[in-house]
């Protein structure tokens, strides 16, 4: 099964390169993906694959059966949509969305699973049961495309024992992949404060309620909540990215904007910090004569691995890639609302390495330069495949 999966990947490695990067050059941001769902669409089209097509909007769930379908399902998951950053690359499949580029790899998931779909096609009379395909809009944004696909059915009929996805990882060289068992990624919440006082002349404090002040105070008091309230063994990080508020320098405005985000791996430490930060925010405000005003709406769960199923895969693709091509992984602050698939089954979010040229790690994600190896497509449609077709018959 090796050879033959290797061999496939090769045949159709030049389609792999032309797919990620019309995709690349036609990104569409976070529940736009239409044109992208077309697309993928039309792929599915040349395969001869059964789907249903605006699965929460944008997304669309594919089905490859095997002999006996109704024995078992097991799933495969990529994410379509890009970012707001407009991108730098000087090359001839940039973006020609401006300001929308794909800086997370989600064309290389695409595509990847596309991949897997053709391998998976050719050798649908070697397996037992479904393989389901999701292809999900929305995992840069709130509230997750993920729990918009699992609220619109995509995990049931059939329903999958176990849910497999991959993501771009530049610290690793293209070839090789990353797993860990267990805990792997944070939850995310994002904060969002509106703090109101009164205006007035900059030289006249004392006829004010100065917002500016008060937001100061507010962000110095919730660092407390890191060092004071939280375990020390439980990872936690509360970050503000963002102040908004005032337009000159004589003048104290009304209001202050604030946002951030909480991000830690215990979900009931998770929603005693939440409630913690409303109770604090508040106060302190109330204590300087202002008011605030706290809106965190639900974020994505922290990602837990299922030991089981990830020790598995990571067996098959040592097998499929060689020992030394895989790696094991560190728990990462990130987010990723695969967790939600995890939440209703077993699942394995891995790794594959983008590193162009094995060179030194100089650009991560989210970077307006961020680019990989396309030796990186052969990898992670080949991977998913065995993966998948292992997982099948055990």
């Amino acid at each position: 099964m090796i050879n033959t999966i290797k061999q496939l990947t090769e045949s159709i490695y030049p389609d792999l390169i032309s797919i990620r990067r019309h995709i690349h050059a036609n990104p569409e941001l976070s529940y736009q993906e239409y044109n992208t769902m077309n697309f993928v669409a039309a792929e599915l089209d040349k395969l001869a694959v059964p789907y249903t097509k605006g699965v929460a909007g944008t997304g669309l769930v594919a089905l490859i059966e095997g002999l006996h379908p109704e024995k078992k399902c097991i799933a495969l998951r990529a994410d379509m949509d890009a970012l707001p950053i407009l991108e730098a690359n000087d090359i001839d499949y940039k973006s020609r969305n401006e300001g929308v580029m794909h800086a997370c790899g989600h064309d290389v998931h695409t595509t990847c699973l596309l991949g897997a779909a053709r391998i998976l096609m050719q050798q649908k009379d070697n397996f037992e049961g479904t393989i389901k395909l999701i292809f999900q809009p929305g995992e840069e944004k709130s509230p997750g495309g993920a729990s918009l696909m699992i609220a619109a059915g995509a995990l049931e009929n059939p329903k999958p024992e176990a849910i497999f996805g991959l993501h771009v990882y530049p610290q690793l060289p293209a070839g090789t992949v990353g797993f860990r068992s267990g805990q792997y990624m944070a939850s995310a919440d994002e904060i969002y404060i509106t703090v109101k006082g009164k205006g007035g002349h900059a030289a006249l404090p004392q006829q004010t309620v100065d917002p500016i002040a008060v937001t100061a105070m507010i962000i110095t008091g919730l660092q407390q909540l890191v060092s004071r309230k939280s375990n020390p063994l439980s990872p936690t990080v509360l970050t503000f990215g963002k102040i908004q508020g005032g337009a000159t320098t004589n003048v104290i405005p009304e209001t202050v904007e604030l946002m951030g985000t909480l991000r830690t791996f215990d979900e009931t430490w998770r929603k005693e910090a939440i409630e913690h930060i409303k109770t604090m925010t508040i106060h302190i405000a109330q204590a300087y004569g202002a008011e605030a005003i706290i809106h965190i709406p639900e974020g994505y769960p922290s990602l837990f691995n299922d030991p089981q199923t990830t020790e598995a895969a990571r067996i098959f693709a040592q097998e499929y890639l060689g020992n030394e091509k895989v790696h094991d992984l560190e728990m990462r602050m990130g987010a990723e609302d695969f967790s939600f698939y995890t939440l209703h089954t077993k699942g394995c979010f891995f790794r594959i390495g983008t590193n162009r040229n094995n060179e030194a790690f100089t650009l991560p994600v989210h970077n307006s330069r961020f680019n990989i190896d396309e030796e990186a497509l052969k990898i992670g449609a080949g991977t998913m495949s065995y993966i998948a077709l292992n997982m099948m018959k055990s």
